[in-house]
């Protein structure tokens, strides 16, 4: 070849230079429609254009081209819009490219003022400004305001929505009627002035418990006038008046809803405290007063208590009331045979006479006289005093069953006797262990506790003057301390013998008892009774039998009876029970993944293991992949669990359950399955993306998925879509105009990736050597061969794993 040629080939060529036009930054409000312009204005030929993203996320635009520019078409900008994208101008053979970031920015409405219309006086309220929608929000500054007097400043946070700003405030009564401004600003450039700044203002409003409540009017009436009472308080919001009557007997009777109360026609009932309620949503109180109605004596009235015909010796009080005002004088008067004998004076509305023990000459007609300065009124009783007759009664009368070990008591009570006499004793002349203790008109004989020796007959005599009344009663008692004790040999596997016992401690007496075996519902047997004993007993009776598959979990119970009368029900049977264990190896070993085992990377899943044996063993989860186990968990129990927050590909596989115990193991599996879409997506040109004229070039797509994804070639501003099951292409014998972008798309049913490279087709400028033609053009064909064999086996190997990785090529073999 010659020299001089080929230093010209070396060259470079010069050609005119073109620049691209596009801004370096643009801001849009979110929500508008916006176009960005790409244009190249210089070129003389053909001029084609191509968008793409330096982020991984597509554009979501429409794209219109021009003769002499691009436009990409924003319909509604939101945060998806915000991105750094390149406008790539191809004018002939060079290439230029220009970038610009796109911003996006929200700030659609005014601060929120809240707060500020309830404001507690004296107190410490919350006052808020809230800024909600707006974006980037580390732009954002609020303030909050009080006239001229900043209150608070807060500025927003990256990644935030907004911005909310509280201030403790206490405000006063000249704080009502104030105004307070909330102003926010988004301080970023390339916004509009008018867009920049918001403020919102809202008035104070200090409201207030009612406080200073009084009551004003007459406290003093004459009965049959009037009178009016006033209500006077001060608060806010506006205030409600209740007026409540408190009656001397605890009465409450609502008199009105107004601020004034005029009461007409008063009678004494009228007489007593008027409560004014003052209240609003804040609280309330109150304010009384208490009204005084003049009046002569009225209603008297004279009671006995408790009656007016008694027998001798008993007590009674004689009561005297009567109604008016002022307070009257009473007397209390007895009149026998005309003769009037004063027995008592008081000043007040009521006085009392208490007789602790009358007598026959008690009897006679009582006068209540009450008189005040109005005039005077007298109401009268008669009292008759009677003999009295004795009557005794003993409880419990006849016979009566008493625990060893408890209380009892016997109990005598006399009746038609001021004063009765008590004796106890016991009919077989032996000594009484009670205590007694009398009170009145009872005697009580106190047994604590009942002992053996305390059974027998008990007789209680009264006496009042001359006569004597007597009564018996029979105390029985047995003995019932405790629950029958029921023990068991113990757990035991299919065929072995098992022997209950049942003993009962310290029963009396013991002929009366009778042990009863259960198994459930059902009787089996009884053994014989013991013979009486004056002393307490053990009791004991067993019972065995063969242990087989329909006895486990079966309940066997040993019931005691007492069949004595008298005896409670709740004291006379008792009852103790065991459940028979039967022992065996795991069984119903399952294993469940929640929610479902096909899956999708960056899903959360829960994987668990449950088995039944007794007794419970351990439980084991492991996961199996290619012949290789990892345990995962293991507990002392009969489940485990293990929960995948955000599975991936590398978590598909065997899950095995295994249960184990000394008496054997038992397991169950489910197969797992992990899919996600394809990421990582690389491509690479063999031998380079910058080749001659009539070679032939190898493009390899990596990516990783499961399943396998389908691979799409195109290049952007012509030609056919090529597909490959493997990810390789082959483009044989270019030319300069397979010279562009081309977009590889890698897609499975989860999602797609793109990539988008350039191949540059320089054209020839002189033949090559014929010889060279004719060992690489075979030596291509070959390692093309070999390449395209080892990706077939890698992917063979790979969907075996659950995910799919496309080899790369080898240079070597291109």
């Amino acid at each position: 070849m010659d020299f001089t040629l080929l230093v010209f080939s070396l060259l470079p060529v010069v050609a005119a230079s073109h620049k691209v036009d596009l801004p370096r930054e643009v801001v849009f409000k979110m929500g508008d429609r916006r176009e960005l312009t790409c244009s190249m204005r210089s070129c003389p030929g053909e001029l084609t254009f191509v968008w793409s993203s330096l982020e991984d996320k597509p554009l979501f635009v429409d794209v219109e081209n021009k003769p002499t520019e691009s436009v990409l078409i924003f319909e509604n900008v939101t945060r998806n819009h915000e991105n750094t994208v390149v406008c790539t101008a191809t004018c002939g053979m060079e290439t230029k490219q220009a970038k610009t970031a796109i911003k996006v920015y929200s700030f659609p409405r005014n601060p929120v003022i809240s707060g500020n219309d309830a404001l507690i006086l004296g107190e410490e309220n919350i006052l808020t400004c809230e800024v909600s929608h707006v974006y980037p929000s580390e732009y954002l500054e609020v303030e909050l305001l009080q006239g001229d007097t900043v209150l608070q400043t807060k500025e927003g946070e990256l990644g935030g929505d907004g911005l909310l700003i509280t201030h403790k405030f206490r405000p006063s009564s000249e704080d009502d009627g104030n105004g307070v401004t909330c102003r926010a600003s988004l301080n970023m450039n390339h916004i509009e002035s008018d867009g920049m700044t918001r403020e919102t203002t809202g008035l104070l409003s200090v409201l207030s418990a009612p406080h200073n409540v009084r009551v004003s009017g007459f406290a003093a009436v004459s009965l049959g006038s009037g009178f009016t009472l006033t209500c006077e308080a001060a608060g806010s919001p506006e205030l409600a008046f209740t007026w409540t009557a408190l009656k001397p007997d605890g009465q409450r009777v609502e008199m009105g809803k107004h601020r004034e109360l005029f009461v007409q026609n008063v009678s004494l009932t009228d007489a007593g405290v008027y409560r004014c309620e003052v209240s609003n949503r804040l609280g309330s109180q109150t304010a009384d007063v208490s009204v005084v109605v003049k009046a002569p004596p009225m209603d008297t009235i004279i009671e006995a208590r408790p009656q007016t015909v008694l027998n001798e010796g008993e007590s009674i009080s004689i009561y005297c009331k009567s109604n008016g005002v002022p307070v009257e004088l009473k007397v209390l008067r007895l009149t026998v045979d005309g003769r009037e004998t004063e027995l008592k004076t008081s000043v007040g509305a009521e006085t009392t006479f208490t007789l602790d023990s009358v007598k026959l000459s008690d009897s006679g007609l009582y006068v209540c006289e009450a008189f005040n300065e109005y005039g005077r009124q007298r109401a009268t009783l008669k009292l008759t005093v009677e003999n009295h007759l004795l009557e005794v009664a003993l409880q419990p009368y006849g016979v009566t069953v008493a625990e060893r070990g408890s209380s009892h008591a016997l109990s005598c009570q006399a009746s038609g006797c001021p004063q009765p006499t008590f004796s106890w004793r016991r009919f077989e002349n032996l000594p009484t262990r009670g205590l007694t203790k009398t009170s009145g008109f009872l005697s009580q004989l106190f047994f604590d506790p009942v002992e053996l020796e305390d059974e027998g007959t008990y007789i209680c005599e009264v006496t009042c003057g001359s006569v004597a009344v007597s009564k018996h009663t029979k105390m029985k008692l047995f003995s019932f301390p405790s629950s029958p004790v029921l023990e068991s040999s113990g757990p035991s596997l299919e065929g072995e013998k098992v022997r209950l016992i049942c003993s009962v401690r310290d029963v009396f007496p013991a002929d009366l008892f009778n042990i009863i075996w259960m198994d459930g519902e059902e009787e089996l047997f009884s053994p014989e009774r013991a013979d009486f004993s004056s002393r307490l007993q053990n009791l004991t009776s067993g019972l065995s039998f063969a242990l087989k598959a329909k006895h486990n979990d079966r309940l066997f119970s040993c019931k005691v009876l007492l069949e004595m009368d008298g005896v409670p029900a709740a004291h006379a049977i008792k009852t103790s029970s065991t459940a028979l264990s039967l022992h065996y190896p795991p069984r119903g070993t399952r294993i469940t993944v929640s929610p479902q085992v096909d899956l999708k990377e960056g899903e959360s899943v829960s994987i668990s293991c449950l088995s039944d044996s007794v007794p419970v063993g351990r439980v084991v989860l492991r996961r199996v992949v290619d012949a290789i186990e990892t345990e995962l968990k293991a507990n002392e129990g009969a489940e485990t669990s293990v929960i995948l927050p955000s599975v991936e590909l590398g978590d598909s596989g065997l899950y095995v359950c295994e249960a184990f115990n000394q008496y054997g193991s038992h397991q169950e599996s489910v197969q797992v399955i992990v899919k996600a879409p394809p990421r990582n997506t690389t491509v690479e040109v063999l031998p380079s993306s910058e080749v001659q004229e009539g070679q032939n070039v190898t493009i390899c797509c990596n990516s990783v998925s499961f399943p396998p994804p389908a691979v799409v070639l195109r290049k952007l501003d012509s030609g056919p879509v090529i597909h490959s099951p493997d990810g390789v292409f082959q483009l044989i014998n270019l030319t300069p105009n397979d010279t562009g972008l081309y977009q590889v798309n890698v897609t499975n049913d989860l999602g797609y990736e793109t990539e988008i490279f350039l191949i540059n087709v320089k054209e020839k400028r002189f033949e090559s050597t014929p010889s060279w033609n004719h060992f690489v053009t075979p030596a291509v064909c070959l390692g093309s061969a070999l390449a395209l064999l080892c990706i077939i086996v890698y992917l063979w190997r790979e969907s075996k794993k659950g995910s799919y990785d496309i080899t790369k090529c080898n240079p070597d073999t291109v």
